[in-house]
């Protein structure tokens, strides 16, 4: 592969990137599709499948072209222990005990006994802007459920509930949310809007404001709304975070192989909106952009269905990739790997020491970059040591 910028192969590509020209997020082309192209709705995954403990499941992280880990992408060491979840048992280890401690901020650890336990989440684990930064440790033995009924953790520097702490919370660079050796499971976004018309996505995770860093951990079977555009992340949805200092995520498996994939509309894993994010020596696998009809939707359509794996969008932002293989994605739409825009071509995006395979996209790609749409600054992305292949 090389770095040369894309140059569109067809009438679809030139058409599609004069749509993304007028500042529009992401587009479809061709005939509309019925309604049986989002068929695989969320109620038909509303039941978790087997229960998966730390010691199931694929393992955290992809080592192969590892690339550097140190203290800005690494994990938060730390003696001194704000909170502990459980007193030594799995019975003591809650919901509410999660909650709590999390409400409270800090850093958290567990005490459930020696043996890996999972927590089937009750209600959505807040984190409130006023407290101590949340640094959640699952010390390798901890699985966090959604049940496949809700979000597991939830951050908002514009909720009100959570507390204002500045006049621009848009814009806010704190919390700072840690979520280290642990598994997030099951979420589930959809209709967990709390009201507000700002919170969509986010099966797992949802940040709006601050910033988060995910070090060594896992996220299977997570999902949100399956139809709709500029929604997305099955996973984690990062909204409005420092456009700047990236969102670090780092020996992190999402999906990992059949079974244990991640669905949303858009972002099978992950999504960005006007937020910058780095994945590390990370694995993306078997995750699935669900929704159809592109962003903005095509007529007669919900929208959807673009970034299988990773759905990035806004300005000025950065995606970068290092040490990471993302493969077996699919997108309905565009980027069956990733979907990136950046509506005024000032956003960067670098892939480094990356495979990325077997990617599906069903609409629409960039010439040349198998399984990635992305419209960016002049000659990206920057591709370094790195295959993009079928």
């Amino acid at each position: 592969m090389t770095s040369a910028p894309p140059t569109p192969a067809s009438l679809r590509q030139v058409l599609l990137a004069l749509c993304a020209s007028v500042a529009l997020s992401a587009c479809g082309g061709g005939d509309d599709e019925s309604a049986d192209a989002g068929a695989e709705a969320l109620d038909s995954r509303a039941s978790p499948a087997a229960v998966v403990t730390t010691s199931s499941g694929p393992a955290a992280g992809y080592s192969v072209n590892s690339c550097a880990v140190n203290s800005t992408n690494g994990p938060v060491y730390s003696s001194t222990v704000t909170r502990t979840v459980g007193t030594g048992t799995p019975a003591s280890c809650t919901s509410d005990a999660v909650v709590a401690a999390v409400a409270q901020g800090g850093l958290v650890k567990f005490n459930c006994g020696p043996d890996p336990v999972v927590i089937t989440m009750t209600k959505t684990a807040k984190i409130f802007n006023n407290k101590p930064d949340v640094v959640l440790d699952g010390g390798n033995k901890v699985t966090l459920s959604g049940g496949g009924k809700l979000r597991v953790l939830y951050q908002n520097t514009c909720d009100s509930n959570q507390v204002y702490t500045s006049t621009r919370c848009d814009i806010q660079e704190t919390p700072r949310t840690t979520v280290q050796n642990i598994s997030i499971v099951d979420g589930n976004s959809a209709g967990q809007g709390y009201g507000r018309s700002d919170v969509y996505g986010g099966g797992a995770i949802f940040v709006r404001g601050g910033r988060l860093k995910v070090y060594n951990s896992r996220f299977f079977r997570n999902q949100c709304e399956s139809t709709g555009p500029d929604l997305g992340g099955a996973a984690i949805r990062l909204v409005g975070t420092s456009p700047t200092i990236p969102n670090y995520i780092t020996k992190t498996t999402f999906g990992g192989a059949s079974g244990y994939g991640n669905s949303c509309s858009n972002g099978g894993a992950i999504s960005g909106l006007h937020a910058s994010i780095v994945l590390t020596n990370s694995l993306v696998t078997h995750n699935r952009a669900i929704g159809y009809g592109a962003n903005p939707a095509r007529s007669g359509t919900p929208g959807g269905g673009n970034g299988g794996g990773i759905y990035a969008d806004g300005n000025k932002f950065h995606v970068g990739l290092c040490g990471t293989r993302m493969a077996n994605n699919s997108g309905n739409e565009g980027g069956g790997a990733i979907a990136y825009v950046s509506n005024n071509r000032t956003g960067t995006m670098r892939i480094t020491n990356s495979l990325l395979e077997a990617n599906t996209s069903g609409r629409f790609e960039t010439a040349g970059y198998p399984g990635v749409f992305v419209l960016a600054a002049p000659g990206n992305p920057v591709l370094t040591n790195s295959t993009l292949r079928r």
